[in-house]
This record gives C-alpha cells, structure tokens and sequence, in this order.
C-alpha cells in the first residue's frame, strides 16, 4: 500500500481500483456458477459494429417486443 500512496494514488483512487477488481472477481465467479457462455466471435463482431455505428443505447431505449 506504501508503494502505490508513494507512486502517487489517493485513497479514493486506490478504494475505486479494488472495488473494479472485487466487481470483476465477483462477475467472472457468477458468470462461471451460472454456466453463462460467452459469445461468440461473430457476436462480437456485430456488436461492436452496432456500437460503432449507434454508440450505446440510453436506459430504458432497448425494447424486446413480442
């Protein structure tokens, strides 16, 4: 903890940084009990199209319709 103070984190920075950490652990840990697949390579690919194109859409904007 002295090195990171001393390379010039603040508390807060180095509270965020654990807490992104702690998310991501606890993310990968659900996402592994749950037995979520990951995408595939072709999913991603359109993804980040859609986004590129489109940009990510604002709460509440993506509908499912029946």
């Amino acid at each position: 903890m002295d090195a990171v103070k001393a390379a010039g984190w603040s508390e807060e920075a180095i509270y965020d940084a654990v807490t992104v950490c702690a998310l991501f652990n606890f993310y990968n840990r659900w996402i592994d009990g749950t037995g979520v697949s990951d995408m595939g390579a072709e999913a991603y690919a359109m993804s980040g199209a859609r986004m590129k194109a489109h940009g990510y859409a604002p709460p509440g904007a993506i509908v499912v319709s029946k």
